[in-house]
């Protein structure tokens, strides 16, 4: 059976140990990251954050299935009650496009609703998501549908058109 993308559930604050301990037992992980700037009594720092908290992504065969879940740190591979359900290549490539960009992204709350576009110039071309208006310019919202997380990316309207 060929490797998929899982999404995986972590304990809180616990996705860069998953992502560390996956690497280190032959599992291709993905945890997509956001800086943020943060400030302390005596200096500021850019911080990485997972951009989907709680969540950690993996890409391996369901036969390792048990080396996953018994990682420290890891709570559940996400599915039903039929088992895992993989995401989708599109949806993890999409996600890695936008992290390796240099557009700046923020989180953004999971929409079902809205416009689907799809990006037709600059370095996003070809993905799609949801297109929410911010004034002359567009946010489009890039989603993984199994865990209901979203991250948005500020660009011009007119890079985007109707699926």
């Amino acid at each position: 059976m060929p490797p998929y993308w899982y999404a995986i559930r972590t304990r809180s604050r616990h996705e860069k140990l998953v992502r560390e301990q996956l690497e280190a037992r032959g599992v291709e992980p993905f945890l997509p990251l956001v800086e943020r700037l943060r400030q302390w009594k005596d200096r500021r720092k850019r911080v990485a954050f997972p951009l989907f908290p709680g969540y950690c992504f993996a890409r391996f065969p369901l036969s390792q299935r048990i080396t996953v879940l018994a990682t420290p740190g890891v709570v559940q591979i996400l599915g039903n009650q039929d088992g895992a359900i993989p995401v989708s290549d599109e949806e993890i490539g999409a996600v890695r496009r936008l992290v390796e960009s240099t557009l700046p992204y923020d989180p953004h709350p999971y929409l079902k609703e809205g416009m689907e576009v799809e990006v037709i110039r600059g370095p996003l071309a070809g993905l799609r998501g949801i297109l929410l208006r911010k004034g002359t310019r567009a946010r489009l919202v890039i989603g993984v549908t199994l865990i209901h997380q979203a991250a948005s990316v500020e660009l011009d309207a007119l890079d985007a058109a109707p699926v």
